[in-house]
């Protein structure tokens, strides 16, 4: 969809820190901002990620591997110089959005940022130091408490019960078997957990009840020094891994109440920038409990626009080029699913039970949103139907063999 009178001049630049070639949030930057005209780059693993082959590409950069902490200033610098004007630089996960706003005084001469507090994206993303932010912004959590052994997590389980879930405090760091959350519903759940941590157990885990009730999402832009605001509520249907990863199938779905705990946040903490914020609504309760804040695009960003077709990325590159952001209502019922991740796990719930997903995970769509397939850029989805075997067959022996923790180089 384009805009009219629009300015697509300036060009926007995708950066994640984590390696993985199948990021359909990647995508959706490049056909979101694409389809609008402006020039859109990319760092990618290698010439055969799906995003390197969309026609919303205008190039791609292969880094084989990250740059240290200290370098990434000049690598990244050196890419800015070959686009050769002002670009937006839009971090895709956890690390590379803390690494990016440490060193956004330097990179302004090559990148259009949002002014924000240098530490604060890490804050935000470290779960650690969320919940004690949430804490004295009001904001409701779930409860938690470090973990450095087993006696710790059997201390937690025999004053909540089960089910608890075991997390790393950051994104960055996983457990074994590459995650970041699980959940361990049953003791046996532990002694696997443990069986497989095999001594690789990261320093900062936490172990945090399990909340009854439905997944939401908050996603938005706000720009502190100007007050402009765009926010999106929705609905997590079907994740993967189920109840601890990212959207499989989501729907728009409008919540006040949401809507103002997430600006609320937003305002106290005076955040700029891109972001979406997971939380739990508590079937006990009724209250919204907020379970992970992720400072930058998420992978679902494309679950949610408003009536003249802005979603989260194309509010900050209006806003982040001095332009007007168009139109005030949310689109409602706009379901966003994975298609890949759908099928496979429909397949393993019908081997299970015989029958496919629940009624509640198949919405009535007022529109709809494939994450993987476009009829006008179908080349990323054809190179992702050929990679995701291999990327299953690689997580199933990583997760049987007790892979080791990988920390990048980005860090510290």
């Amino acid at each position: 969809m384009r805009m009219n009178g629009v300015d697509v001049s300036s060009p926007a630049l995708i950066l994640k820190a984590g390696r993985g070639v199948l990021h359909h949030g990647a995508l959706g930057i490049a056909r979101s901002l694409g389809r609008l005209g402006a020039p859109v780059y990319a760092i990618v693993d290698d010439m055969l990620a799906p995003l390197a082959l969309s026609r919303y590409l205008a190039r791609s950069f292969v880094w084989k591997r990250w740059p240290d902490k200290t370098a990434f200033p000049c690598a990244i610098a050196a890419i800015a110089e070959r686009i050769g004007s002002p670009a937006l630089l839009l971090p895709l996960d956890d690390l590379s959005a803390a690494v990016v706003a440490e060193n956004a005084e330097a990179l302004r001469r090559w990148f259009l940022l949002p002014a924000i507090a240098p530490g604060l994206p890490r804050r935000l993303c470290d779960k650690a130091t969320l919940y004690e932010i949430c804490a004295q912004a009001g904001i409701d959590t779930p409860r938690i408490a470090f973990a450095h052994d087993e006696a710790d997590v059997d201390a937690f389980v025999e004053r909540s019960g089960f089910p608890v879930m075991i997390k790393t405090a950051e994104q960055w760091a996983p457990l074994n078997g590459g995650r970041s959350t699980i959940i361990a519903r049953e003791p046996a759940d532990l002694r696997r957990f443990w069986a497989g941590a095999r001594g690789a157990t990261p320093a900062r885990m936490l172990v945090q009840e399990f909340v009854p009730g439905e997944d939401w999402v908050y996603h938005g832009y706000r720009n502190a020094e100007t007050g402009v605001q765009v926010g999106f509520t929705g609905r997590k249907l079907m994740s993967s891994p189920p109840g601890a990863g990212s959207t499989v199938l989501g729907v728009s779905e409008r919540d006040d109440s949401l809507a103002r705990l997430g600006e609320s946040l937003l305002r106290q903490v005076q955040y700029s920038g891109i972001v979406g914020i997971d939380w739990r609504k508590d079937a006990r309760d009724g209250r919204f409990r907020i379970v992970d804040c992720n400072p930058r695009v998420c992978m679902n960003f494309r679950m949610f626009h408003n009536d003249a077709g802005v979603d989260v990325v194309r509010a900050a590159y209006l806003d982040l080029t001095g332009q007007p952001i168009p139109g005030s209502r949310m689109a409602e019922g706009h379901v966003f699913k994975v298609e890949q991740d759908y099928l496979f796990l429909g397949l393993k719930e019908f081997l299970k039970s015989g029958s496919t997903a629940k009624a509640e995970a198949r919405p009535v769509a007022r529109s709809g949103e494939l994450a993987w397939f476009a009829y006008d850029d179908p080349a990323p989805a054809a190179m992702m139907g050929l990679r995701f075997p291999l990327q299953i067959a690689s997580r199933w022996t990583r997760r049987m063999s007790g892979f080791p923790l990988h920390l990048s180089s980005l860090t510290r």
